[in-house]
């Protein structure tokens, strides 16, 4: 009964804040550090507050997530099981993203902010062709926001050969801690998070996220404590973030330093005290639950790409008015999202019908 309480909140937690993925990328359009992006209108600190605030634990948040949940699905599959899943689950769509999806992000980019004026079908083959800083943002070749399924995808092999290796050396691992040591284990993540750093995401980085979902996060004890300590983590959690933000944005780096230790006791604090959130508040199950757990997936393969769609086609609209574009793309996105979850779903399950309708019809010949 634990497990299935455990996985209840998981899952709750993760297509949560997988909604947040929405305002995080339509605000990368003001970032005021020269980031490139596929739509960029201007630098705006208010609205850049939203990716700070979120981005030291969102994406190591998600790696917690998957490797705890990796123990359920170990105990259903034998490792080649898990493996094959990981491939069929993460290669394919992300194939997929990045050959269908991708190319027309990266054609709204070039056309954006280098006014690229012909058609899109040739900048089709440019998109392969075309090798610069990998974020598509000028024309050229990127992965965008898949990059999380590759990694996901080498993580899995890594961690599995870590398991194993693991299970022969250490047979007792994944006991549960002292509290006290649960907090340490956020010391090492300055380290790693220079480790095999591909675009400023670090594998390393979050492969040992990865490997704490597994070992220490999944079990119960250890979440317990979390639970027991969640308002004092999540305060120590929420002001280093609001420092971070602050620090970052609007003091002209004057104190680099604070702001480096500001963002991983925001990232460390804020990953363990959403976990003991999650563990009280979100232990509950319904229609809207059920619904968004089964379309958290779909939810994150297409939401970018309406972001993007949206803020090009509202900028030909209203210019650059800030209030509007922000607002306005928010919203369309998320309801295109959705109807793309939909759609796809209704498709899956009608391609499904046909080919065992096939199926039947052959073996009745």
């Amino acid at each position: 009964m634990a497990s299935n309480i455990r996985k209840l909140y998981m899952d709750n937690l993760r297509w949560m804040i997988l909604l947040v993925l929405i305002p995080y990328h339509a605000s990368q359009a003001w970032n005021t550090w020269g980031e490139p992006n596929y739509i960029f209108i201007e630098g705006n600190p208010l609205i850049s507050s939203i990716i700070v605030f979120f981005s030291p634990y969102f994406m190591p948040l998600l790696f917690v997530l998957s490797g705890m949940s990796t123990v359920y699905a170990l105990q259903k599959r034998t490792y080649k099981e898990y493996l094959y899943e990981r491939v069929k689950r993460l290669l394919v769509p992300f194939l997929l993203g990045t050959i269908v999806l991708m190319p027309v992000m990266s054609y709204i980019g070039d056309k954006f902010n280098d006014s690229y004026n012909e058609g899109f079908l040739k900048h089709y083959i440019i998109f392969f062709t075309k090798w610069t800083d990998l974020t598509g943002a000028d024309g050229g070749f990127s992965v965008g926001q898949f990059w999380f399924l590759l990694y996901l995808l080498v993580i899995s092999f890594v961690s599995v050969g870590i398991i194993v290796l693991l299970e022969k050396v250490v047979p007792k691992a994944g006991k549960s801690m002292p509290f006290w040591l649960i907090l340490l284990l956020g010391l090492p993540i300055p380290v790693f998070s220079d480790w095999l750093s591909i675009g400023g995401k670090s594998l390393a980085e979050y492969t040992y996220f990865f490997l704490l979902g597994y070992y220490v996060f999944a079990n119960e004890e250890t979440v317990c404590k979390l639970e027991k300590h969640r308002l004092v983590l999540f305060g120590i959690g929420l002001v280093s973030t609001i420092l971070n933000v602050y620090l970052f944005l609007w003091t002209d780096g004057d104190y680099a330093f604070v702001n480096d230790i500001m963002k991983y006791v925001s990232k460390w604090f804020m990953v363990i005290a959403l976990i003991g959130l999650a563990k009280r508040y979100l232990n509950f199950t319904g229609s809207v639950s059920e619904y968004m757990s089964k379309r958290s997936f779909l939810f994150y393969f297409y939401h970018f790409i309406w972001v993007v769609l949206f803020q090009y086609i509202l900028y030909g609209i209203v210019g650059n008015q800030t209030a509007i574009l922000f607002v306005g793309t928010v919203l369309l996105s998320y309801l295109a999202t959705f109807a793309c979850c939909e759609i796809h779903r209704i498709l899956r399950i009608l391609f499904a019908a046909l080919v065992f309708t096939f199926c039947n019809r052959k073996e009745s010949v």
